[in-house]
């Protein structure tokens, strides 16, 4: 395989675990919006909605490479019971930071206008998880994941950043 063809397999690796974890958040925001309180229902409509654009531009550009795009599951498990607005609130939070560390990859992975798309993703993703978490990552999407707790550096998140988990 030469160099060009592994850099192409690289990033449709990644793209692939960008549209897994996109169809994930999509399904997760199903679930966000059925129990986030009124005040932030339209945020959260605002996140479902974007995911699914994200969702529907990730199969594109995996088609663009060749590739058959992964396909979402019937239902994802999610991390904790969110039984009310403020495990909602914490699900839309651990959704974005997932999401930016599958886009961290995308970017390390890919070039040109689809390094510059995935930037703006990470980005978003950042973003919108320091305004449902009140907190922000000082480098959102790297492999070393925070302590959740503490937002240091150290615990390990043995889930893959490309994980179907929601």
């Amino acid at each position: 395989m030469s160099d060009g063809e592994k850099t192409k397999q690289a990033e449709l690796t990644a793209l692939q675990a960008a549209l897994a974890a996109e169809h994930a958040a999509v399904y997760g925001y199903g679930v966000v919006g059925g129990r986030i309180g009124t005040p932030r229902q339209g945020e959260a409509r605002s996140a479902y909605d974007a995911h699914r654009a994200a969702r529907d531009t990730l199969a594109r550009s995996v088609r663009d490479l060749g590739g058959e795009p992964v396909a979402a599951s019937p239902a994802y498990a999610l991390p904790f019971s969110v039984a009310d607005s403020s495990a909602a609130l914490r699900l839309a939070a651990e959704l974005e930071e997932r999401l930016a560390g599958v886009y961290a990859d995308l970017v390390r992975a890919s070039s040109g206008p689809r390094r510059t798309t995935a930037t703006a993703s990470l980005r978003e993703a950042a973003v919108r998880a320091a305004r449902w978490s009140g907190h922000a990552l000082a480098f959102p999407g790297l492999a070393e994941r925070t302590d959740d707790t503490t937002g240091r550096a150290g615990a390990a998140d043995t889930t893959p950043s490309g994980s179907p988990t929601a």
